[in-house]
């Protein structure tokens, strides 16, 4: 049964995107469980969230790990110890139910990916909605930007790096960076235009070289799908939301959940609201 599962996720994730009118729409259809593929562009105007949960007991360093980490970690919204709502990212959100996939790790190791929380959820559970690379694209490519992992309908690749994040209590560890080929004059008005998203990543971290930040081969991604990098281009590197995963990772909890890499939270923000120019 679950090798069917993963069978039928297999040909969600390879089929054309569903797009939706609003948040809340994809919402009620990732909780009917309508849609379980990857969420890049099934609602058009959205701000999209990644997603960490972790004990109480946690969570204020986790929190302070974001304020340290804003790149990285830009922090929309964090739940109440036991409340499954986000208010401030949509009235009727549960954080339970309304993403196709999540990840969950014990003592840094993922154990299970899963449809909902339902039956793991817990009255001591924090979760905190991280701003997503997602927007920032969508104002990429409203400006006539090519993004090649959106036209092979694939994930975005993203990498460790040697880079290292600020550390907050027990929180630390490397910095998680995903990366989009552009031609140079495409890498200048790249920077421009995420400059004006801080609360999703904002302007690059690196440009070139990708060896001087700890990465071997750009042909094998820690997560996501491998794009090409045409003679022409520069491999571009923005700080990306999964970086909390393998923060888990180095930090090993006794207990966490994560989304699954390119399936997000929808919230129903507006992309515009949170550009700052």
């Amino acid at each position: 049964m679950q090798e069917r599962g993963r069978e039928m996720n297999a040909v969600a994730e390879n089929a054309v995107p569903r797009i939706f009118d609003s948040g809340a729409e994809a919402r009620r259809a990732v909780r009917r469980g309508d849609h379980r593929a990857p969420t890049a562009g099934i609602a058009p105007g959205f701000v999209q969230a990644n997603l960490a949960v972790l004990p109480k007991a946690l969570a204020d360093d986790f929190f302070r790990f974001c304020q340290f980490n804003p790149k990285p970690c830009p922090l929309l919204a964090a739940s109440e110890p036991g409340d499954p709502r986000l208010p401030l990212l949509g009235e009727d959100l549960d954080i339970r139910t309304d993403i196709p996939r999540y990840r969950v790790w014990r003592k840094g190791e993922l154990v299970d990916e899963v449809d909902d929380l339902m039956r793991i959820w817990r009255d001591d559970l924090v979760a905190f909605a991280i701003g997503c690379s997602f927007s920032f694209e969508e104002a990429l490519v409203e400006d006539g930007i090519r993004l090649r992992h959106i036209e092979q309908g694939t994930n975005v690749p993203m990498w460790r790096t040697s880079m290292q994040t600020r550390p907050a209590g027990p929180f630390h560890g490397p910095l998680v960076v995903s990366m989009r080929p552009l031609r140079p004059a495409d890498a200048i008005r790249a920077i421009q235009i995420t400059s004006r998203f801080p609360a999703v990543h904002g302007a690059p971290v690196h440009i070139g070289k990708p060896e001087s930040i700890g990465i071997a081969d750009l042909s094998r991604p820690d997560y996501g799908d491998a794009v090409e990098v045409k003679p022409d281009e520069l491999p571009v590197f923005w700080a990306c939301g999964v970086t909390p995963q393998s923060v888990i990772a180095a930090v090993r909890p006794e207990f966490s959940i994560t989304h699954a890499p390119g399936y997000m939270l929808v919230t129903d923000l507006k992309n515009s609201r949170l550009s700052v120019f």
